[in-house]
């Protein structure tokens, strides 16, 4: 283990046990280095590795201090992990992206407020009527697919499966803006599936939630399945 891992394990050990909590400034780098046993380069490269993680933050003249730790910007290297994955084949992201999903669904149907199924529906409005325009808006159709699908994730109660799904989920968004462009009566379907989803949202039935999800995202995956394999590869 070089130095550098050293004062990444220490400090993260450190944040685990409550030494640190998030929004606590680090001590000077003196006396942390000297803390930790390391040279002031092995801490400072530490520490760089650490923000890049979403660990820490440091600020230019005022120190470094904790995070938030807020679980979606920690889980955001892993979208290099999913790009690297899509890269060989999206469709292996979108199965994953149905998995967690589908979850989401089932978990949302038991906590989701009237305020958000209220916004949910909202949204699913305009997409209809943004659908009977000619020529229509492609794009905010799947800006409102996003938000749809993240006010389901947002009542899951988990916050780790939200940081997941935008992880998963946010690599799709070039196969769906695809399907939107090139699909004949993709967005209508698109529509109907979304409705069923929240009808079954808005009955507080997590089972018929996930099943209606499910359906919804089979989908969109054999949209991709349809596509010649350099096509797929290029639209995750």
């Amino acid at each position: 283990m070089s130095r550098a891992d050293v004062v990444i394990d220490s400090i993260k050990r450190m944040i685990l046990d409550g030494v640190f909590r998030p929004g606590d400034r680090l001590p000077v780098e003196k006396d942390l280095a000297e803390s930790l046993g390391v040279s002031r380069g092995s801490l400072r490269e530490g520490i760089s590795a650490l923000s890049i993680l979403g660990v820490v933050d440091t600020r230019q003249g005022d120190g470094t201090y904790v995070t938030r730790l807020d679980v979606a910007q920690l889980l955001a290297p892993m979208g290099f992990v999913v790009d690297l994955e899509g890269r060989g084949d999206a469709r292996h992201v979108h199965a994953i992206r149905r998995v967690l999903e589908c979850e989401a669904a089932r978990l949302a149907a038991s906590r989701i407020t009237d305020e958000a199924l209220a916004e949910a529906r909202g949204l699913l409005d305009e997409a209809i009527r943004i659908a009977g325009e000619t020529p229509h808006d492609h794009e905010r159709v799947i800006e409102i697919d996003i938000r749809f699908h993240r006010i389901i994730a947002a009542h899951t109660g988990n916050p780790v499966l939200v940081g997941l799904i935008d992880a998963f989920a946010g690599r799709t968004v070039r196969a769906r803006l695809w399907r939107s462009l090139h699909e004949e009566g993709a967005d209508l379907r698109t529509h109907g599936e979304h409705l069923a989803i929240w009808k079954a949202l808005a009955a507080r039935d997590p089972e018929r939630a996930r099943i209606r999800m499910a359906n919804h995202l089979i989908g969109v995956e054999e949209s991709l399945h349809a596509l010649p394999d350099d096509q797929a590869r290029a639209r995750g």
